[in-house]
């Protein structure tokens, strides 16, 4: 078995499982959540996942790919995603646009089908999507200007570590993102930042350190909204990795301090990604309850008290 110390594009391909069978015709999820606005009220958001070309970008970490199709979708085929899903989703006033890529590759959603997506969105009020760094631009200022609603454009920053980066086939440097950021600041549109919870090649206790940094630079040049993400096995190479002593996922502890570290910034709202908490419980008692902290925490920002357990965790 070959070390994989630096992955290459190459390895990431080659330890790829197979594609989740998608519709063009349709999103490959969709549902309503409820999310803490900018301004502090708890309201209902509808989630719709797309179904579209592979991202470009082949990031180590990523198993997003597993719901893409190899090529281009039908011209109007993401747009009739969007309408399907509304149906399916009445009485939501914001909306985010999730296609496990670049809402502004013109290569997984045209840009006919944007012009009639921001047409039928014009009942929002907030509508969320998300890009790459170095596919922001012009094309995010066109179709801010024709909504209604306020856009947020999502970036995966995933970690401001130096060492770690690089070595994520990301193909962007914190300058990349910073100059993104500015430009959709500079154009009025919010920006969201996605940041990893221990990435490969970290500890624990590193990947808590670079995670609360990663948060403390993204609110520095004008995010308004961090989500952490939990790093996690699922798409070939992060097992390999973790079979060779490079990636572990991180702890529920270690998700509990991040989250309380950031919302005690009071710069922004800071979220957690819960999905798939529950394989991060190691007692069966405490668990469940710590779980539902966080998402309280998601919720309402405060911190609330820690939750004790005989089990000690």
């Amino acid at each position: 078995m070959v070390e994989l110390r630096t992955v290459t594009e190459r390895d990431i391909l080659a330890l790829r499982g197979p594609r989740n069978p998608v519709d063009s015709s349709r999103p490959y999820l969709w549902f309503t959540e409820r999310e803490r606005t900018t301004e502090g009220r708890i309201e209902e958001v509808a989630a719709i996942f797309l179904t579209n070309k592979e991202c470009p970008f082949r990031c180590v970490f990523c198993d997003l790919w597993k719901n893409t199709t190899k090529d281009r979708v039908p011209p109007g085929a993401v747009a009739g995603q969007v309408d399907f899903a509304l149906a399916q989703s009445p009485g939501a006033r914001h909306i985010k646009l999730y296609n496990s890529g670049n809402f502004f590759d013109d290569q997984a959603v045209s840009q006919c089908d944007r012009l009639r997506i921001r047409d039928v969105l014009s009942g929002f009020r907030t509508v969320i999507v998300e890009c790459h760094p170095k596919l922001v631009d012009r094309r995010c200022v066109e179709f801010a200007g024709g909504l209604a609603a306020a856009l947020q454009v999502g970036m995966g920053l995933e970690t401001v570590d130096p060492h770690v980066l690089p070595r994520l086939n990301k193909r962007m440097t914190l300058d990349d993102f910073a100059r993104a950021t500015e430009f959709l600041l500079a154009h009025g549109i919010a920006v969201r930042a996605f940041i990893m919870l221990r990435t490969p090649y970290q500890s624990e206790e590193e990947g808590v350190e670079w995670a609360q940094r990663s948060i403390d630079f993204a609110f520095s040049i004008g995010v308004e909204c961090c989500s952490v993400v939990p790093a996690r096995a699922g798409n070939g190479v992060m097992e390999r990795l973790q079979e060779q002593g490079h990636f572990h996922p991180p702890s529920l502890r270690s998700m509990e301090r991040v989250l309380e570290y950031g919302v005690g910034l009071r710069r922004g709202r800071v979220f957690m990604d819960l999905w798939d908490l529950e394989r991060s419980y190691t007692c069966g008692v405490c668990g469940p309850a710590r779980g539902e902290r966080l998402a309280a925490i998601n919720l309402s920002q405060p911190v609330p008290p820690r939750i004790s357990c005989v089990c000690g965790s």
